[in-house]
């Protein structure tokens, strides 16, 4: 009788880190039973399967089903594959957040707080717990040295409209890329929209992704980037090839890229585990060292040849009003660059 009674007085006491421990080991068996997780994402071919590479080394028997393009094309993808009641994504991830405010007011996302996304500041996160910011990047100006003498290149968003580059710029699209849509935005926001008519007079060749000028500008084909990602005109620099970056003083673009899990996910317990993963300090070190990329996890370091985020005037935009003139940023880019 004694020893039930000191049994009933003193139960066994677990640690929350053994209730946790026990949690990711359950998590980790479930989604090995469901094998796979369907990744839809914008993020470059490189990043992206650098990404899952990375994942699938750590968690043996979970493959990533990666589904690589454009933001915009994303979204049209998951919007038309809902409409046919087809469930193929698990986790979706694009450069514009305004995709992620009309998923959520349309109820396709399911609510899941990852562990490492618990301390990402606010601008990273969504206050009901529905998707979070996997990276950031900034949308600048870019030129190759090459071609442009340095104290000839431009420094500033207004130097582009000069007529001497003429025939000699680059610029992405906001009808496929997420970064070019948020891109736009802040310089509307900035200038109006006089800015990209007077910029459209300049011929600019028209690309689609926000990675495709750093390709355009190394090879000197238009030796200047009017727009594109700034931390693939930094891979492109660091694999040896001539690329100038200019961060304009009077405000940068920041791109925040959303990841949510899909509510109706085929794989949700695989897309659970991806996501912990994501935001976790070990593939957000990997994105900033290896890719460049900037993160809102406060315990990642950077390259010692990147700007710190807090050095640079940013121009950030509301994700709400990103949803709201979506269709007008496109119409109007097609309106005054012809494609």
């Amino acid at each position: 009788m004694r020893k039930s009674f000191y049994f009933l007085l003193f139960p066994l006491w677990v640690s929350p880190a053994s209730v946790s421990l026990a949690q990711d080991a359950a998590l980790i068996q479930a989604a090995k039973k469901e094998g796979k997780v369907v990744w839809y994402t914008s993020l470059a071919i490189p990043s992206s399967t650098a990404i899952a590479h990375a994942f699938r080394t750590k968690y043996a028997g979970v493959d990533v089903e990666v589904h690589r393009t454009g933001s915009q094309r994303v979204l049209q993808r998951v919007m038309q594959e809902a409409g046919a009641g087809i469930k193929n994504a698990d986790v979706i991830h694009t450069s514009d957040a305004g995709h992620f405010v009309l998923f959520k007011d349309k109820g396709m996302l399911m609510k899941y707080i990852p562990k490492g996304a618990e301390i990402f500041p606010a601008g990273f996160k969504d206050k009901d717990g529905f998707y979070f910011g996997m990276r950031a990047t900034l949308s600048v100006i870019a030129y190759n040295p090459k071609s442009v003498a340095e104290k000839d290149a431009p420094k500033t968003w207004k130097d582009l409209l000069n007529p001497k580059w003429k025939g000699k710029m680059v610029s992405a699209h906001p009808g496929y890329s997420g970064i070019i849509m948020t891109h736009v935005l802040a310089l509307v926001n900035l200038y109006g929209w006089e800015y990209f008519r007077e910029l459209a007079k300049n011929g600019l060749h028209v690309v689609q992704s926000a990675n495709d000028p750093a390709g355009v500008v190394a090879s000197g084909e238009r030796p200047v980037g009017a727009n594109g990602a700034e931390y693939f005109y930094y891979k492109t620099q660091k694999q040896g090839n001539p690329i100038k970056i200019i961060y304009p003083n009077e405000g940068i673009p920041l791109v925040v890229s959303p990841v949510a899990i899909a509510k109706d996910a085929p794989h949700p317990n695989a897309a659970k585990l991806f996501s912990e993963y994501i935001f976790a300090k070990e593939s957000q070190q990997l994105l900033a060292d290896r890719e460049g990329l900037y993160t809102g996890h406060p315990e990642v370091t950077y390259p010692a040849d990147k700007p710190k985020l807090k050095d640079l005037k940013l121009l950030s935009v509301d994700a709400d009003e990103l949803e709201k003139k979506n269709a007008e940023i496109k119409k109007r880019f097609v309106e005054f660059f012809g494609a």
